[in-house]
């Protein structure tokens, strides 16, 4: 059985609204650090610290950079970028924190093998259901407070008594986790949720509301979220994963949870807030690797890609739409 050390540094690259939820929280159970992209990032973090309101209420004091030289060795680094920008985040970390355990916390499928080129680390993988609002760069609002899941990347020798350890840590920081022996079924799970929820906002403009889940009437929007779920678990079953849970119904549970279908009160997406800002989305990551695995698999997904392809025409649109205005 592998050995566990104590895990007192950690190091969480990325700042966004997860990032800073890890960080806030785990400064009260561990010494916290930073890898930020930007400098004044890294500046305000080190001058004022990390306000997390909401859900907890905290001040948390953490060391920030831009140079992972500049933060010493760590027991834990949790990735906590967007999956676009895991690559240049783990190109910046390659002979850094020999010691760590490396834990990914994106959207989709893929991002392990991209961690994993750049150094010899364990990884953990993880998917997270919590979400927050990044009021600035020292402040971040806890929204919704549900679990991150996580286990053990099967091509990278990471243990689940480590994996434990981990969740047991982010667990006593304040936060929810809970530990699998194999996460692809929960990540599949999560995988097929967040496809489906995630791309029919980027493409409707509508937040996660009650119409997500109503099939009622004719032109009741569920009856496209169910259809396009349905595909992404007949993939699932093509591929062996037996899902740990329903993605339906846990669109069901979470449109039923205080959605008034007043999108001023409801949950956005982040590929909807990406949208909204144009910026590139995570679509490849999420939808189009459920895309990839129909293929591989020979499961025919013609709502899952049409739904990829508007998205990414959507993205398309900026730059051609700027050019000729």
């Amino acid at each position: 059985m592998m050995t566990t050390n104590p895990i007192k540094r950690v190091c969480v690259a990325g700042a966004g609204a997860i990032g800073s939820l890890f960080a806030g929280h785990l400064d009260s159970v561990a010494v916290s650090t930073v890898l930020t992209r930007r400098q004044e990032h890294a500046d305000q973090l080190n001058a004022q610290g990390l306000k997390v309101s909401g859900k907890t209420n905290r001040h948390a004091k953490v060391l920030a950079s831009t140079n992972p030289a500049d933060l010493g060795d760590v027991d834990l680094v949790i990735i906590a970028t967007k999956a676009s920008a895991v690559e240049e985040t783990a190109r910046s970390m390659a002979g850094h924190f020999p010691h760590a355990l490396v834990m990914t916390v994106q959207n989709g499928l893929g991002c392990e093998e991209v961690v994993a080129r750049y150094g010899a680390w364990p990884i953990i993988s993880s998917v997270t259901f919590m979400s927050g609002n990044r009021h600035s760069d020292v402040h971040v609002e806890y929204e919704l407070d549900t679990a991150t899941w996580m286990g053990p990347w099967a091509k990278r020798d990471a243990s689940y008594e480590q994996v434990q350890q981990v969740a047991a840590l982010i667990e006593a920081a304040g936060l929810k986790a809970k530990a699998f022996p194999d996460l692809l079924p929960a990540q599949w799970s999560k995988l097929i949720f967040n496809a489906t929820v995630n791309s029919v906002a980027a493409v409707s403009d509508l937040p996660h509301v009650r119409a997500f889940a109503e099939r009622g009437g004719l032109a009741d929007l569920g009856h496209l979220v169910f259809a396009m779920m349905d595909e992404g678990k007949r993939v699932a079953a093509a591929k062996g994963i037996d899902l740990f849970e329903d993605p339906w119904e846990m669109n069901v549970e979470a449109t039923s949870h205080g959605q008034t279908g007043d999108e001023d009160y409801a949950h956005a997406p982040s590929m909807l807030e990406d949208i909204r800002a144009r910026r590139l989305t995570e679509i490849d990551w999420i939808t189009g690797a459920i895309v990839r695995a129909a293929q591989e698999a020979g499961v025919p997904v013609p709502i899952n890609e049409t739904l990829y392809r508007l998205v990414k025409a959507r993205e398309a649109s900026w730059k051609i739409n700027k050019h000729n205005h």
